[in-house]
């Protein structure tokens, strides 16, 4: 097989976005506010597996609906987005991913059916996650191959856990994960979460305020923390993904306007410092080691070189003046000092 490279260029790039909450957090509207910004005015599809909730909105939001009925099966999540992203939508909303895993039928049910089916005994237990785990493996391979934005909600639970805390007591506290917040974990096969561009955890004291589990720094300029999740955070998400605007450009901008003038003083600098310690007698050589070992040092942080550069120079206009002091006054006990510090 032969593979070709070429040059990594920000366009199309498929979103895989998304949102836990328990009920009443604002989940299936933050996720329909994003699928409007995301589609630019074209109408976007749902999979429903709520028994019709998401028409609910449907007076306030364009979309188009399917509904996704037990059994909930991994590999009919994966024909409902593929039927999607096959007729053309640009943005899918599944409201609920979480019944793959913890509905009838799902993942969890699946299970206990091979269990039963292989005889019911302990060992069988592993065995009869094979198919289960095979089915959803296969699910996320196609979800991460369509072409469409796709917006995953999902229910989220309260688990606490048992450990100790600073002092070696026994406490119980909310759970820490990776893929939760702050004691909320959302309901679903443990890795897919991984999976996810971005996501957010929403609750019921703020609907729709987003509560970052995963957000990537391109897109914290998209999603402000102090409000509910809205169609500008699709649009800019959108725009981004097609290839526009970089966020982070004028901070790079910036950074490199930076770097360019911190080297052209440090160039200035470094020239000074040379004449200085020519004039004071220094080891020149063994200054330019010096300067040359602080600026690798200092490689990732110019502004640091920089400083250090400008703390030489004035030990050395110091050490100068002493030295002429002492000529001045005759004294021959004067020494000189290497003049840079490394």
């Amino acid at each position: 097989m032969t593979f070709t490279y070429r040059p990594a260029v920000r366009e199309n790039v498929q979103l895989l976005v998304g949102l836990a909450g328990g009920t009443g957090a604002g989940k299936t509207m933050s996720a329909l506010e994003i699928a409007t910004g995301l589609a630019g005015g074209k109408r976007f599809a749902a999979i429903d597996t709520e028994n019709g909730r998401i028409r609910h909105y449907a007076d306030s939001y364009d979309f188009d609906v399917t509904d996704l009925a037990v059994p909930f099966r991994p590999e009919r999540y994966a024909d409902a987005i593929a039927a999607a992203d096959d007729a053309g939508y640009e943005v899918i909303v599944v409201d609920s991913m979480t019944h793959e895993w913890d509905g009838d039928g799902g993942c969890l049910d699946w299970q206990e059916e091979e269990y039963r089916r292989l005889g019911g005994r302990d060992a069988v237990k592993l065995l009869s996650w094979q198919e289960p785990k095979k089915g959803h493996r296969k699910m996320v391979t196609r979800l991460l191959q369509v072409n469409a934005h796709v917006i995953l909600c999902f229910r989220a639970a309260e688990r606490v856990e048992i450990a100790k805390d600073a002092q070696g007591k026994t406490v119980v506290r909310p759970k820490r994960t990776l893929t939760g917040l702050d004691g909320w974990v959302p309901i679903s096969e443990p890795k897919l979460p991984y999976e996810l561009t971005m996501s957010c955890l929403l609750v019921a004291d703020a609907p729709g305020i987003p509560k970052p589990i995963k957000l990537p720094e391109q897109f914290k300029s998209f999603v402000p923390l102090d409000q509910p999740l809205s169609e500008s955070t699709g649009r800019q998400l959108g725009e981004w993904a097609r290839g526009g605007a970089d966020p982070l450009a004028a901070q790079k901008e910036q950074a490199a306007k930076i770097r360019k003038t911190a080297s052209s003083e440090a160039e200035l600098l470094v020239e000074e410092i040379l004449v200085l310690a020519a004039e004071f007698g220094s080891d020149v050589a063994g200054v330019k080691g010096a300067i040359t070992r602080n600026r690798n040092t200092n490689e990732q942080n110019p502004g640091e070189h920089l400083a250090w550069l400008g703390r030489q120079k004035a030990a050395l206009e110091e050490n100068i003046a002493a030295k002429r002091d002492a000529e001045s006054a005759g004294d021959s006990l004067f020494q000189s000092p290497a003049g840079v510090s490394s």
